[in-house]
């Protein structure tokens, strides 16, 4: 899947930065993405490896900046699980879906 797959006209970050931010957000699900939840339509919930708290916290700040339709909440519920929560409006939930099918963990043999 390409960044044109899943990026929306409302993304603001200019098109030749694209690729690297899709890069950072493919290194993050690949290194600590250890389950994902479909909460619902419009909420994918990812648990991630508590390490990697700064780079996702730097990341979603970022994205934030540049999609605003998205909703990310990153939270530690238990004090151990780092939890990440990521809602769109129903106009995006195509993006959710993409996003969701490249967070999805590796099966592991």
């Amino acid at each position: 899947m390409t960044e044109r797959d899943w990026v929306p006209e409302a993304c603001t970050l200019p098109t030749t930065e694209r690729p690297r931010r899709l890069a950072e957000f493919d290194r993050l699900f690949h290194d600590a993405v250890h389950h994902t939840d479909r909460v619902s339509a419009r909420h994918l919930r990812l648990r991630l490896d508590g390490a990697a708290e700064p780079l996702a916290r730097d990341l979603i700040a970022r994205e934030s900046a540049c999609c605003s339709f998205f909703t990310f909440d990153l939270a530690r519920p238990d004090g151990a699980t780092l939890t990440l929560d990521v809602r769109v409006p129903p106009a995006h939930v195509d993006v959710l879906d993409a996003l969701a099918e490249r967070a999805a963990p590796a099966p592991r043999p």
